[in-house]
């Protein structure tokens, strides 16, 4: 199961999207700010979520009430979208990953949010520093095999271009390093460390910024859990936007990390939290996740404000 890390971004030249006729007509309409989204809940399967899809919505509000990103320049993959090519398959969601960078200019700012499982599996190329490539799995996983992060690497941070930002937001376990981007910043010891390949494999952009917050380390699993009105939440897309809203949008990436560290602290320590309205039925269980913060270059996370 997977894909080649060899393989290539996929061609848009035949693809479509159901708002226009052809991805030129997209790119001449795109705007400053664009977004994929996907929530994969994987339905009557036995890797069935609960929360992915609540989390996609809950994300594209965040966007468009607090961003200013335009409905029309957000493309959100679920299962239960009407148009064919909006289902969270693994032809579309490489469609729509080329999609999001294509023909990105200086001033640009591109979200990729994912909500759905994440696995690991044996690096045979010798450009991880743990043996193990990460992965994200469309809905079609069984059948088409997963995406790697040597190919969300090469098709959606190689192709920045200076002046460009992306954010990448990754709800899924084993989610660390899957955008294989070359920092990973330590919270423990507030460093970056080097997370560049072994075989010397460029893993960076072409002039842009790519920044990932991701919801666990690579060798854990992310939450998917009973949250506000007692619907199904991740955990990291949850508390991200809680934070974030909460001081009034001027918060930095370091400031971020630890509030959203310390909100699942208390929550570990409670079993449930009214003054947050999160993980009401948690109980007796722990979150153990430790989200993760990587970059494409070094920045001082205290003196960075978080914006998208």
């Amino acid at each position: 199961m997977g894909n080649s890390s060899s393989q290539q971004p996929t061609d848009l030249s035949h693809f479509s999207s159901p708002s226009s006729t052809s991805t030129s007509t997209i790119s001449s309409q795109r705007g400053r700010k664009r977004a994929l989204l996907c929530g994969i809940t994987y339905h009557n399967t036995k890797y069935k979520l609960k929360g992915t899809v609540n989390d996609a919505k809950n994300i594209r509000k965040f966007l468009i009430n607090y961003f200013n990103f335009l409905p029309e320049n957000i493309r959100m993959l679920t299962e239960d979208a009407e148009e064919p090519d909006l289902i969270p398959t693994k032809c579309n969601i490489e469609r729509y990953l080329s999609w999001l960078v294509e023909d990105c200019q200086d001033g640009d700012s591109l979200v990729f949010f994912y909500s759905g499982h994440g696995l690991r599996q044996p690096d045979f190329e010798s450009d991880e520093l743990d043996g193990f490539d990460e992965t994200i799995c469309p809905v079609d996983f069984e059948k088409e095999g997963m995406i790697v992060d040597n190919y969300i690497n090469d098709a959606i941070v190689r192709p920045l271009k200076k002046g460009v930002t992306l954010h990448a937001i990754i709800d899924a376990s084993h989610s660390g390093t899957v955008l294989d981007l070359e920092y990973i910043y330590t919270r423990e010891f507030e460093r970056w460390d080097n997370n560049k390949p072994p075989s010397g494999a460029y893993k960076g952009t072409s002039g842009g910024l790519a920044i990932c917050i991701s919801a666990c380390e690579d060798d854990q699993m992310a939450s998917d859990t009973s949250a506000f009105e007692s619907k199904m939440n991740g955990a990291l897309t949850y508390l991200l936007i809680e934070v974030v809203r909460n001081s009034q949008f001027t918060i930095t990436y370091g400031k971020l990390l630890n509030e959203i560290f310390r909100r699942i602290e208390e929550v570990n320590q409670q079993g449930w939290c009214n003054r947050f309205k999160i993980l009401r039925k948690l109980c007796r269980c722990n979150i153990t996740q430790k989200p993760l913060l990587s970059s494409s270059e070094v920045f001082d996370v205290y003196a960075k404000t978080f914006t998208l």
